[in-house]
């Protein structure tokens, strides 16, 4: 084994190391008093719960379709599948077992002020953060060194999306229903406080929480980081450059070594802005990142204008995650512009919060995507200009595109640490509510779980950025693995019908797939608002708290509900690209996934941002001592209708982008057996 190959397996084994201590480190901290675990264990046997059942879907799924691929388009493809799914699960359990057991020891530690509990949230999210991208960097690494062609391992990207979108979409379906619920109920109606044990489902509230925002989180940065490395490896292997093909696995290294120091930058002493470690910790690793790149660029590809020109593009896409943070940050942000302007509109009325919200998250399109144009258009003309080779300097423009993103991917393991503290802040703020630790206590993991609000959108538009360009890589694949299966070079010119046809197709998927996922939370919380008001009615004990409320029962509702909706968005994800291929060919397919691209990713920021700024104007609202207050009941309806935006459609669609180019590049295969029959 060469050191190249070697390189990239030890960063991995560093990170997992590191991760063990970090857990290690928050398995010792004070668990606080038993009626705090007798919370963390039903929160915790909740989501197992769930997860149990899903799993039960997936587990047979995933074994039928890896003998499907394997069998009828190759064996390398069949194992790919299953490895890509079965550590797409895997992501998913991590996630949850640490967020479980670091909530419940930062509600305790509340005690100790905002610096302990800050520590142990973030130390519970790194054990997530260097987790997840590390086991994807091993997975790929391996796969290339077993099957060196990358289109035979293509099913890995199949397998990791599929149970990503299903982790994603069965999880933000549970979250959000059980959280729309437990505030419209709770809060409007009832006129109880979030989180209060008087509420039945606050425990379902809390375990969405871990399943949605933190299992769903963990798969879908798995998945997106095991996609983008195969499309930088699709696109090199069709360059034929043996040298280049391994640099997008030693991006990764780079960015696995970059995200361990920056994590250990981070230091909770004297902490009065949680925001400003964070940053000064995602910095450091930025730039350790860019040095990696340069120093293995130069080491394993040599000295050359093309040497420079590839490592350019890593720059560009490390500099393009704290633009789009920054983007994010500005529209999001408690203390931003326009969250302030939707806090101050909740003094009119609903109308004029939602509108508000709305028209901050469109305009947070525009900075968007002025940010990936530029970054597309510098990581292209970089690549191409330097290309060896001139008849082959689109595709080296590409490749370029497709280092760009990996090397946002390669700084997972720091954005994903930063995220992760998200959800731990929010569960220990439930924790502390459920029983009744004190205002001062809550007032920490407010201000915690604010700042989470706005890590959790910055993740969700750095994972649709990265979505968006490794999409566009895939879909230059795809056009050549199709010459290649074909035969023929196909016409992808807007004067072909069939290109037309499947840009408006793939145009639709994404508001279709929204359509379903918001209408599927609805459903799922008017399920879950008939059970609370039942329990309300028949028992009036539970509000005035001489009566426990069942809260079994709505952690069952919300978990039968999410998984009833589970099929309909993953089978128009597999089946589009397939029937549309089989009936009018590749063009109509390439016209498809441009379609989805285009407005999925603009639509999935404008939904993560719009929710998270109503988010965040209700918590603004609070934190001014408000809560109550007619303002406050307005500001609540906000951001019951931004949860399914922001945790369920929103997230969702760039895992539907990405599967819907995997399953194009392995099944072009297909079109060709089935066409010619």
């Amino acid at each position: 084994m060469e050191i190249s190959e070697l390189l990239p397996i030890v960063a991995a084994i560093a990170s997992f190391a590191v991760a063990a201590g970090f857990a290690a480190w928050v398995s010792k901290q004070n668990p606080g008093t038993k009626e705090m675990l007798e919370i963390s264990n039903a929160v915790k046997e909740g989501a197992s719960a769930f997860l149990k059942r899903e799993m039960k879907i997936i587990i047979p799924v995933a074994i039928g379709l890896a003998v499907i691929i394997g069998f009828f388009i190759g064996s390398s493809n069949g194992i790919a599948f299953a490895v890509g799914a079965a550590l797409s699960a895997v992501a998913g359990i991590i996630s949850l077992k640490i967020t479980v057991k670091a909530a419940v020891r930062a509600a305790n530690s509340t005690d100790s002020g905002l610096g302990k509990t800050f520590a142990l949230a973030f130390r519970g999210g790194a054990t997530v953060g260097l987790t997840i991208p590390a086991m994807a960097l091993v997975a790929m690494a391996v796969l290339y060194m077993v099957y060196p062609d990358p289109i035979t391992i293509a099913g890995v990207g199949i397998g990791a999306s599929l149970i990503a979108l299903f982790i994603r979409i069965g999880g933000g379906i549970f979250t959000k229903a059980a959280d729309m619920a437990a505030d419209l109920v709770g809060k409007v109606e009832a006129n109880i406080p979030e989180d209060d044990p008087r509420n039945p489902a606050t425990i379902a509230d809390n375990v969405g929480d871990n399943v949605g925002d933190a299992a769903g989180m963990g798969s879908d940065v798995y998945e997106s980081y095991i996609v983008t490395m195969l499309a930088s490896l699709l696109i090199a292997a069709l360059i034929g450059f043996p040298e280049i093909v391994l640099y997008p696995i030693l991006v990764g290294a780079s960015g696995i070594i970059a995200s361990i120091i920056g994590a250990a930058t981070i230091t909770s002493r004297n902490v009065t802005d949680v925001m400003k470690p964070l940053n000064v910790s995602f910095y450091v690793s930025a730039a350790i990142a860019i040095v990696l790149n340069f120093v293995f660029a130069y080491l394993f590809l040599g000295l050359s204008d093309l040497t420079y020109a590839l490592f350019g593009t890593t720059v560009v896409g490390v500099i393009l995650v704290p633009v789009i943070q920054k983007i994010t940050d500005s529209f999001t942000n408690s203390k931003s512009k326009p969250v302030k302007e939707i806090a101050e509109s909740a003094k009119w009325g609903y109308a004029s919060l939602t509108l508000m919200g709305i028209i901050h998250g469109m305009r947070s399109t525009g900075p968007f995507m002025i940010a990936l144009v530029v970054a597309i258009i510098v990581s292209f003309s970089l690549a191409s200009s330097f290309a060896p080779d001139p008849s082959q300097a689109l595709l080296y423009g590409i490749f370029g595109t497709s280092l760009t993103a990996m090397s946002m991917l390669s700084l997972a393991g720091i954005v994903l640490s930063i995220d992760a503290f998200g959800p731990i802040a929010d569960n220990a703020g439930g924790i502390v509510e459920m029983t009744g630790m004190g205002e001062e206590n809550r007032k920490i993991t407010d201000q915690i779980d604010a700042v989470g609000n706005t890590t959790k959108a910055i993740t969700k538009g750095f994972a649709i950025a990265s979505a968006g360009l490794a999409a566009l890589a895939m879909i230059q694949a795809f056009q050549y693995e199709a010459a290649e299966f074909f035969h023929t070079a196909f016409d992808y010119s807007l004067t072909n019908p069939a290109v037309i046809v499947g840009l408006l197709v793939g145009s639709l998927i994404p508001f279709i797939i929204t359509g379903q996922l918001i209408s599927g939370v609805s459903r799922a919380a008017f399920t879950l608002i008939d059970e609370i008001r039942g329990q309300f009615k028949r028992d009036p004990g539970i509000l005035t708290g001489k009566s426990k409320p069942d809260y079994a029962k709505c952690v069952d509702i919300a978990t039968v509900a999410s998984i009833k909706e589970l099929w309909k968005t993953a089978s128009i994800a597999v089946a589009a690209p397939i029937v549309l291929g089989i009936l009018l060919g590749p063009p109509a397919v390439a016209g498809l996934l441009l379609g989805a691209v285009v407005t999925g990713i603009f639509l999935a920021y404008h939904m993560v941002n719009t929710g998270g700024a109503w988010d965040n104007a209700k918590k603004l609202i609070e934190m001014k001592g408000e809560k109550g207050t007619e303002e406050h009941k307005v500001a609540i309806v906000g951001d019951i209708i931004g949860d399914p935006y922001k945790d369920t459609a929103g997230p969702a669609l760039n895992t539907v982008i990405k599967l819907l180019s995997t399953v194009s590049i392995v099944f072009v295969s297909v079109f060709v057996a089935i066409i010619a029959l």
